[in-house]
């Protein structure tokens, strides 16, 4: 008995140990965007509003046209929206791409990675990365009373770069 609890208590702490956090630095990722390898540390410098999405996602149908207007209203400040979509089937997130303008940086994890080492557990999360790349902001979920105050915090995180 004594043997499960110790090996629970370092499942725990592993656990939390791969968990990201606000102040923690972003975890590094290279995906493919359909034409390039893309990493993280490409956008070095950058405030990053990094979004987890998934074709069957009914907020993350809500979520792109506000990352759109993010990202055209944004850009000349530092902001870059990256979009990983997670769908096991390409295809699946091709038919969602086809029916919308996307006008930020989509890259595709199938196997799941990037999402694991973000510990995301919900469809979408989204992490905003300062400069420094550490993670500022983790937010589940899209809804529309929130969309003011994260680009508030969007708007304190490029101020702050200045």
């Amino acid at each position: 008995m004594k043997t499960a609890s110790a090996l629970v208590s370092l499942l725990l702490v592993v656990t939390h140990a791969c968990a990201v956090e606000v102040g923690a630095p972003a975890p590094e990722f290279a995906l493919n965007n359909m034409q390039r390898n893309v990493k993280l540390s490409d956008f070095k410098g950058k405030t990053v509003y990094l979004d987890f999405w998934a074709s069957w996602c009914g907020p993350c149908k809500q979520s792109f046209p506000w990352m759109n207007e993010m990202q055209a209203k944004y850009a000349a400040q530092g902001l870059q929206v990256i979009a990983v979509n997670v769908d096991k089937k390409q295809a699946d997130a091709n038919a969602f791409l086809a029916q919308r303008l996307v006008q930020f940086e989509v890259l595709f994890d199938a196997p799941g990675q990037t999402p694991q080492a973000y510990a995301i557990k919900a469809m979408p999360t989204s992490l905003l990365i300062g400069p420094d790349g550490k993670v500022l902001h983790i937010h589940s979920g899209f809804r529309d009373e929130q969309r003011q105050v994260v680009e508030e915090q969007i708007k304190a995180a490029l101020a702050a770069k200045r």
